[in-house]
């Protein structure tokens, strides 16, 4: 098996997990008698905190030896954690769980792009195909956890993160490959990681360019925490989410595996507006609760509103890190694009749903606007320049 495959089918083992917990998990909470604001705080906490926890997370993994220990060690923690979410001990006990198994659980990724990009770099194959198996996979989770929820029980819902999330344990081993954290020379102390997150931290040009990004990422957070509720409320059956929320993921992996040549003569700056603008047409326009046969096709601006702005991160943190800082640098932009933008824009969300419905999308569009901004002052930064 080649290590592409190998290494695309760990992050299908990630991501059929994301794939249920993404949308159904606030249907989960739900059944257990939570309302939308307690639903949209719970997400929302380790996103909040993700902008200290996951940098210094990625500073603990780069203690280890092999990239892929620490990848081995949050997993088995993570599926002790969602297993414990199944006492029925209330709101307070399932913050406090989720909380840990989130901010872990949220790191693996970042953390494998590292590895799977110097991967690429290397022996010259595209990133997007590792990367869009774990799309598939994500597409996968949808439907069959869609189809499980309609037909039986939410509960099932945190059955399957579990056996994900030991999946994924499992795989960190048998899968990934045994790269060095740190190649030819010794692990760096714990002052000296600390001293290469501060400079990123204080660097100006990384800085916008990940706040960029966490706008328009953040922009997504009514969308993953309440548009199956949404939906459900407009009469869309629960099944039909995990159809619409495919859609979505499928131009996304078409975009990952068949646009290289494309991604590559247009540049991670001008990805990342063009993620932005249309992240604000889609927010604005499913802000008015569009009929079905609108939704459907507009899923389709999913493969510029996350796939396009994602690939721009991921390029635009390697390109401003060093591979000293690479584990940081990824972290970092991971922490605002699903953390503390994510989470103020996901407390946010369950008030919006409370209160206005499909309305709260508006919001959403106004951060994606903010970002795009952003995104075109990059354009001014001679770092980035060809």
């Amino acid at each position: 098996m080649s290590p592409p495959v190998r290494m695309g089918l760990y992050y299908g083992a990630i991501f059929i997990g994301t794939g249920a917990s993404s949308p159904y998990l606030p249907v989960w909470f739900e059944h257990r008698g939570l309302s939308g604001a307690q639903i949209g705080l719970i997400l929302s906490l380790p996103m909040l905190a993700r902008a200290f926890t996951a940098p210094l997370l990625a500073v603990w993994a780069d203690s280890f030896r092999l990239r892929r220990t620490a990848l081995i060690l949050m997993a088995a923690a993570i599926t002790g954690l969602f297993a414990l979410m199944a006492l029925p001990f209330g709101f307070a006990w399932w913050a406090v769980v989720w909380f840990a198994a989130s901010s872990m659980f949220s790191t693996l990724s970042p953390l494998t792009d590292v590895i799977v990009l110097r991967r690429a770099q290397r022996d010259g194959f595209n990133y997007g195909w590792p990367r869009g198996i774990g799309s598939a996979a994500f597409i996968v989770a949808n439907l069959v956890v869609g189809w499980l929820v309609a037909r039986g029980s939410p509960e099932l819902v945190l059955v399957w993160m579990v056996a994900a999330s030991a999946l994924a344990g499992l795989g960190a081993r048998l899968l990934l490959p045994p790269d060095e954290t740190h190649e030819g020379g010794p692990v760096p102390g714990f002052r000296e990681r600390m001293a290469g997150l501060n400079g990123l931290l204080k660097d100006p040009v990384f800085m916008t360019a990940v706040v960029s990004v966490g706008l328009i990422q953040s922009a997504h957070a009514f969308y993953y925490s309440f548009s199956a509720l949404t939906w459900k409320q407009q009469g869309v059956p629960e099944s039909m989410t995990g159809v619409l929320w495919a859609v979505g993921v499928a131009v996304e992996i078409g975009f990952l595996w068949f646009l290289e040549p494309w991604r590559r003569r247009v540049g991670p700056r001008r990805l990342l507006a063009l993620g932005g603008a249309a992240a604000v047409v889609r927010w604005s326009v499913l802000a008015f609760a569009p009929p079905l046969w609108v939704v459907a096709p507009l899923q389709a601006l999913h493969a510029l509103s996350y796939a396009a702005t994602f690939v721009a991160s991921i390029q635009l943190a390697q390109t401003l890190s060093t591979p000293r800082t690479a584990s940081a640098g990824q972290a970092i932009n991971s922490a605002l694009s699903a953390g503390l933008l994510s989470g103020l824009a996901t407390m946010a969300s369950g008030w919006l749903f409370d209160h206005h419905g499909a309305a709260g999308y508006l919001l959403m569009a106004a951060m994606a606007l903010a970002g795009t901004i952003g995104a075109l002052r990059l354009f001014g930064m001679k770092r980035l320049d060809p």
